[in-house]
């Protein structure tokens, strides 16, 4: 199992989801999804742009867990 781990990179980086939806460029809902874990599937250059502003890794955002 995947876990979406975004929200405590942005706790970490005191940012909010709408700000970093504007600096990625996508939007809120499609940024909530992922952050929510409610997504099957994300988009390399989306995952790029999000460690870009955060500046992390996608191992800081993404964790894998043995079912």
């Amino acid at each position: 199992m995947i876990i979406i781990r975004l929200d405590r990179v942005l706790a970490d980086r005191k940012m909010r989801l709408n700000d970093l939806a504007e600096k990625v460029g996508i939007t809120n809902v499609n940024l909530s999804c992922l952050k929510t874990g409610k997504v099957k599937a994300v988009r390399l250059s989306t995952l790029d742009s999000i460690c870009k502003v955060l500046d992390c890794q996608p191992g800081d955002i993404l964790e894998y867990a043995p079912d």
